[in-house]
């Protein structure tokens, strides 16, 4: 039974007229007597047999015609090739292979899965079925349409590993034949289906199923190409990807893709970095890539990792050094370290290969076997085509870990910000300049005049209240441990002082259930460490059937056990990932910020994250600052602000706990000067005018609506407080845009705010912030969709 029947356009018929013409053809033009004999003969043979000419429909069955096939298709199948040469005869389009090499034989019977279908990679229906209808346009209508594109066979071998072949089709030998159902294509046709090539039930109008007879076979031959597809398959890998630092599924591929370049199953390979200053190697710090040197040696030096040779080819020569058997290179050096090593762990044979650029040593690439001589000089070289996009991945990778470094010491260690390290060059350079001419020398104070401050803050909602129920639910738990010990003691023998300190655990655990205050904390604290901690090691000794519950309550209360800090320890948690992911996240932007006109920046952690940027010509050496400038870092505020709240929840999805927030945004109108504080190595404002501004940060967040107990700052809003008129109108048409962008809702808050000791006549604007699943926001949802999405409103 045809299984491809209405899918393809053909009808077939397995006919091998074109072989017969063939020969007829050569008999004609032939010379030698001894070609002209074994011609005739197959000739004569064919006569006995007229349907593999007229045609085969049953190509379902074809034993009774395997040894005339055979004979016909020798001249294509010459024996002495078919230990060599990749190559099926077959029906196209079916599927259906009546002659194999015996090459091509062993390949399919080597793979494990006997259900494995031989197509090609990728393979699609609707595709195969307009590539044969452009076969018809070709080869019956004369059309010339370029549709070649290499195709490739994934084949598994016997020990899993795919191998790639490429396909080459030869189709000489089919006849395409229209049928009374076939509808004649014209130019105008022609043109259609190009404009629409991927719409397979036109293509299926113009050349329905069935509506062609197909009258001949076809002959595939495939090229292993199994390394030339997998170093092409790496080059992608390591020019799109940092192998380093990704997912685990970008080493499993490179090591896949080793393991195929080398057919060895069951090949590992590392990494260890080189600084050629030290000659240390230097871990790469990835999750899912190891060093067998680094593994092997103490203080990472470079010399007692190798041999005399191995060191002079890597380090010296930059050249490829193998061990073609590990037992005998480990006798031979007996007090390399890196040998026994690999020796210890059944390792039979490496390659040790110097990623290199510049003629300077960057890496080592490491690969190792589990069989002698698997890896050689030899095989070595092919890793020629790999290493150097190796190189240039390892390069990328230190370029970018100095950078991170440098990051590092500018955000932890220095609160020098680049915006403004010239000025403090200019100083230096003034500082030296008086040194070297006598004159005393004094650093000038560091100040910026008439800067316009920007504030903000992602704060979490009741975090005190939250860790106060963390902790609360943790001595709850601990103290309902200790009780039930106790109670268990008092089963076995009335003792006073069990009925006494159950008593007492028993209070504790009700003024508990009330709340929990810092009093509240040391009193349990120490009813624990003094009262309760004496009474369980006596109760250990003394009550037998209690020793175990004792034991375990000691295992998960001593140092550094967390059995009794889980929650507020998961609390910690939480918070320390949002605030890190929130820092980072709003450093990267800053990168943005900068670019629009640069300006002094920093951020710090508490419970959320708060900011601070300063603005304004003094801060800039060689531009010019307008009111522009600051209209657009204002309105970069906002949207940061926004995908910061959209970035605090998306954290939280995987987590436990699910916290909420309150974003805020301190809109300044006048400008200040920031003052160097030498002592302090930090900025600060300067003057007392400039003092109203820091109060206001510190105390605004906490401020309440005019006349209400209800807070300026509301779950899933962003509040910005300001106190002039025009300040107000100028938000108004960031808030505008921001909400036609599907930043924010449309709903929009105009409030009075009380007030603050020293500071009156405050206002706030207040307006939903949208959350969004995607990264470009097409629309959004409101705070209450969302955690009804997040599946909890526990603990907000």
């Amino acid at each position: 039974m045809d299984r491809y029947k209405d899918i393809y356009p053909f009808q077939i018929k397995l006919s091998f007229q074109k072989i017969r013409d063939n020969f007829q053809k050569r008999l004609k033009e032939e010379s030698n007597p001894i070609s002209r004999t074994y011609i005739q003969g197959i000739l004569d043979y064919s006569k006995s047999y007229p349907e593999l000419f007229e045609g085969i429909d049953d190509y379902e069955n074809l034993e009774p015609y395997e040894e005339q096939i055979k004979i016909m298709l020798d001249d294509l199948f010459p024996d002495v090739l078919t230990y060599n040469e990749i190559k099926v005869a077959t029906v196209p389009f079916r599927n259906k292979m009546f002659r194999k090499t015996r090459r091509f034989e062993s390949i399919l019977n080597s793979v494990p899965d006997k259900d494995f279908e031989f197509l090609p990679r990728n393979f699609n229906i609707e595709k195969d079925y307009i590539l044969a209808c452009i076969i018809i346009l070709n080869t019956y209508y004369k059309y010339n349409i370029d549709f070649f594109r290499p195709e490739y066979y994934d084949v598994p071998d016997a020990n899993g590993n795919l191998r790639n072949y490429r396909l080459f089709v030869n189709a000489d030998f089919i006849e395409l034949i229209p049928t009374e159902t076939a509808p004649k294509i014209t130019d105008k046709d022609v043109d259609e289906l190009l404009n629409r090539h991927d719409d397979i039930d036109f293509w299926k109008e113009k050349f329905p199923p069935n509506s062609w007879t197909f009258k001949g076979f076809a002959i595939l031959s495939l090229t292993d190409v199994t390394v030339d597809n997998s170093i092409s398959e790496i080059k992608t890998l390591l020019l799109n990807s940092n192998i380093f630092s990704e997912s685990k599924a970008v080493s499993i591929k490179l090591a896949t893709i080793l393991k195929s370049i080398f057919n060895l199953p069951k090949l590992e390979f590392g990494f260890a970095l080189f600084n050629e200053e030290t000659e240390k190697f230097q871990q790469s710090h990835s999750n899912y890539i190891d060093s067998f040197i680094l593994n092997s040696i103490s203080d990472n030096g470079c010399k007692e990792a190798f041999c005399h040779g191995a060191y002079t080819a890597i380090v010296n020569q930059h050249k490829y050094f193998s061990i073609t058997d590990m037992d005998a290179y480990a006798e031979k050096n007996p007090s390399n370290k890196f040998a026994k090593f690999l020796q210890a762990k059944g390792i039979k044979s490496a390659i040790l290969a110097p990623v290199t650029k510049n003629n300077k040593l960057l890496a080592i690439l490491e690969l190792v076997s589990y069989s002698k001589n698997d890896l050689n000089n030899i095989n070595a070289t092919k890793l020629d085509d790999i290493v150097p996009y190796v190189a240039e991945t390892v390069e990328s990778f230190k370029q970018e870990r100095k950078n991170r470094i440098k990051a590092i010491i500018q955000s932890e260690y220095t609160s020098i910000h680049p915006s403004v390290e010239w000025k403090f060059e200019e100083e230096a350079e003034k500082l030296l300049a008086e040194s070297s001419s006598g004159e005393d020398n004094k650093l000038n104070e560091i100040a910026f005049r008439k800067v316009h401050p920007l504030f903000g803050q992602i704060d979490i909602a009741d975090s005190s209240t939250q860790r106060n129920s963390a902790i609360q639910n943790d001595l709850t738990y601990q103290l309902n441990q200790v009780l039930n010990i106790v109670n268990s003691a008092l089963e076995v023998r009335s003792l006073p002082v069990y009925e006494q300190l159950g008593y007492r655990i028993s209070d504790t655990l009700s003024q508990l259930t009330e709340g929990i205050t810092a009093s509240s904390e040391e009193k349990t604290d120490k009813l624990l460490k003094q009262d309760i901690l004496p009474v369980l090691k006596y109760i250990k000794q003394n009550v037998p059937s209690c020793h175990s519950m004792v034991e375990q309550y000691f295992e998960k209360s001593k140092s550094g056990a967390k059995a009794f800090h889980r929650n507020r320890d998961v609390f910690d948690e939480t918070v320390s990932s949002i605030n890190t992911c929130l820092a980072t996240f709003i450093d990267l932007k800053q990168v943005e910020a900068q670019k629009l006109f640069p300006h002094y920046f920093d951020r710090y952690k508490t419970d959320g994250v708060e900011h601070n940027m300063y603005i304004g010509q003094s801060i800039v050496k060689d531009l010019t600052f307008s009111e522009v400038v600051l209209e657009n870092l204002r309105l970069w505020q906002l949207s940061v602000m926004c995908e910061m709240e959209n970035k605090f929840y998306k954290i939280q999805e995987a987590k436990h706990i699910k916290l909420s927030a309150r974003s805020l945004v301190l809109a300044f109108n006048n400008t200040l000067t920031i003052h160097y504080r030498m002592d302090e190595k930090h900025f600060d404002v300067d003057g007392s005018y400039n003092a109203r501004y820091e109060i206001i940060k510190k105390r605004i967040d906490k401020a309440y609506i005019k006349n209400s107990e209800e807070r300026i700052t509301s779950k899933g809003k962003l509040t910005i407080v300001y106190s002039q008129l025009e300040t107000q109108e100028e938000y108004l048409k960031y808030i505008h845009y921001l909400q036609r962008k599907k930043y924010l809702d449309e709903e929009v808050e105009l409030l009075d705010v009380e007030d603050l000791q020293g500071v009156s006549g405050l206002k706030a604007i207040r307006v939903g912030i949208l959350y969004h699943n995607g990264s470009t926001p097409e629309k959004g949802i409101t705070y209450e969709d969302l955690f009804e999405s997040l599946g909890s409103q526990n603990g907000v």
